[in-house]
């Protein structure tokens, strides 16, 4: 594997803290509290800690906000799709992303998945984001928390999702059923289109449910993050309301 860098001062300390393989950690920043405390963990973990200038690591993440804080890492490893499935003990809960590009958006749907108690996002190997520094620092280092599984193609892996009897629900603007209509408290995965593209054909056609999001303004779509958080918290919802039902 490739080294990656992972950077911003939450991603670092739960990259740490999940005791994640790390070459080195790169300092700049004059908090003295968490410079201690990253420190301190890096030495728990045998990792190297080395202060550099911040117009180093400016130079080294492309002027983002880093924070004066880095890690050179292995990029984090994708899951097998089939013991993502396999090992989840309950009602199933997936995201999938139809050729989503934007490292920002992405890392914004890990972080929900992370909050919403989703077992795992799935995306394709080809025309689309994968796992970045950009990526985990959006994610405020849910990345650590969320298994991600990569795969060849997306039809099949919704035909072996079915073969398990876990519904499919894809997002659409032209869908005619609005998603707080449809029962969603089922083992589901929702599929979520790329920006602007929307759901491949191929993909869509596959998909057991089509829903959409009410618009009432001027501009016709969400970020994808956006409806992605929407629909996960919706699962949620109509989940906690199933299980009071049951007591």
């Amino acid at each position: 594997m490739k080294e990656d860098l992972i950077y911003g001062i939450n991603p670092v300390i739960e990259a740490l803290k999940k005791e994640r393989p790390l070459n080195k950690v790169l300092l700049s920043t004059s908090q003295k509290d968490i410079v201690k405390d990253i420190i301190s963990m890096a030495r728990r973990n045998n990792v190297p800690v080395q202060n550099v200038k911040r117009t180093y690591l400016d130079k080294l993440v492309g002027r983002s906000n880093h924070q004066g804080v880095a890690a050179l890492a292995a990029a984090k490893g994708y899951v097998d799709i089939d013991s993502l499935i396999d090992n989840v003990q309950h009602s199933h809960f997936f995201v999938m992303l139809d050729e989503l590009h934007d490292p920002h958006n992405f890392g914004a749907i890990i972080r929900t998945a992370d909050a919403a108690g989703v077992h795992g996002v799935i995306i394709p190997k080809k025309r689309s984001v994968a796992l970045t520094g950009t990526v985990s620092k959006t994610s405020a280092g849910a990345v650590e928390h969320v298994s991600v599984a990569r795969v060849a193609n997306l039809a099949q892996t919704i035909d072996k999702l079915k073969q398990k009897n876990i519904w499919v629900v894809g997002a659409d603007i032209d869908a005619d059923v609005l998603f707080w209509d449809v029962s969603l408290d089922m083992p589901i995965t929702l599929v979520i289109g790329g920006e602007g593209k929307g759901l491949g054909r191929l993909v869509r056609d596959k998909c057991d449910i089509i829903v959409k999001l009410p618009m009432f303004g001027n501009v016709n779509s969400l970020n994808a993050s956006v409806a992605a958080a929407l629909l996960m918290y919706e699962v949620v919802r109509q989940r906690a309301q199933a299980k009071d039902r049951d007591v």
